[in-house]
């Protein structure tokens, strides 16, 4: 299928899937092997292809760019079964990958939605292997409670008969996306068989306070409430899902104090999507 836009050679390493098997994780390598390590994390229900307009752009700034697919998402394998899925699993297969099959470090990540909750617990749980962190319309909750809103998102995302991830990114842009970008953002999913974890993921992130990885996220909120490391906020003005939510990590973070914080003008949730040129250029600024 012609994915406008994304032309970007295919690069897989294999993982253990934890019940005795492997799974394969697709993911963007482009710029110099030797240079600095930008890595850029997608979320829910989009794939690497939502950072096809920022690649480019890092890697003519010198960086070395890595844009991973998370298990169940774009060309990584997608177990079957909703129950397959969990937030540990997510970050173990993401640690795997990315730490030990590919043993980057000195890293630079951004990441977004689905992409900052797995990122985040990969930087609290190896705070050595990142060089800084920013990231953009996300948080890592802890338990305290689900919006109205995001339980009617929770249960849609579960039972509806037919998930549209190209229609629910469309919807989480200011922009009207092109429907040949709609057709590449359903691409990964040619069937219901393969929408289980973008059907489960909402389920996961942890709102109510009995969830299995509240006690995991509040761990690794105790590793970045001491983290001095550069950590930068750019969130976007219109997304209605985590606005606001960059106040938490400035007022917990050391790492944000005195650093270039931004908001993204003209983004929607998937603020890669609509801004996502204005985006790398905040990133290559606050690295410089």
């Amino acid at each position: 299928m012609n994915l406008p836009g994304y032309g970007f050679e295919p690069n897989y390493v294999e993982v253990p899937d934890g019940d005795g098997g492997s799974l394969r994780i697709h993911y963007v390598d482009e710029g110099p092997r030797d240079a600095g390590v930008v890595l850029l994390m997608h979320g829910e229900p989009s794939w690497s292809y939502l950072y096809r307009h920022m690649i480019p752009i890092l890697v003519g700034a010198g960086y070395r760019v890595v844009a991973p697919d998370l298990v169940g998402f774009g060309r990584s394998d997608k177990p079957t079964r909703q129950s397959d899925y969990t937030y540990a699993r997510l970050v173990e297969w993401m640690r795997s990958a990315l730490l030990d099959e590919l043993d980057l470090a000195d890293i630079t990540m951004f990441g977004q939605d689905w992409g900052g909750l797995i990122g985040l617990r990969l930087v609290a749980e190896n705070p050595d292997r990142f060089a800084r962190v920013a990231v953009g319309n996300t948080g890592m909750p802890i338990g305290t409670g689900a919006t109205d809103a995001f339980r009617t998102w929770r249960e849609f995302s579960r039972t509806t008969d037919v998930f549209d991830s190209g229609g629910v990114v469309d919807m989480g842009t200011v922009t009207d996306l092109a429907d040949d970008v709609v057709a590449a953002y359903n691409a990964p999913f040619p069937d219901d068989t393969y929408l289980a974890g973008a059907r489960m993921l909402p389920s996961l992130v942890p709102q109510e306070p009995d969830d299995p990885a509240v006690p995991a996220n509040k761990a690794a909120w105790e590793v970045l409430r001491r983290f001095t490391k550069p950590f930068l906020v750019a969130f976007s003005d219109s997304d209605p899902i985590t606005g606001g939510g960059d106040a938490v990590f400035r007022k917990l973070i050391p790492g944000t104090v005195d650093q270039p914080h931004t908001t993204i003008e003209g983004g929607g949730h998937f603020l890669q999507e609509d801004q996502g040129p204005a985006l790398a250029e905040v990133l290559i600024r606050w690295m410089a």
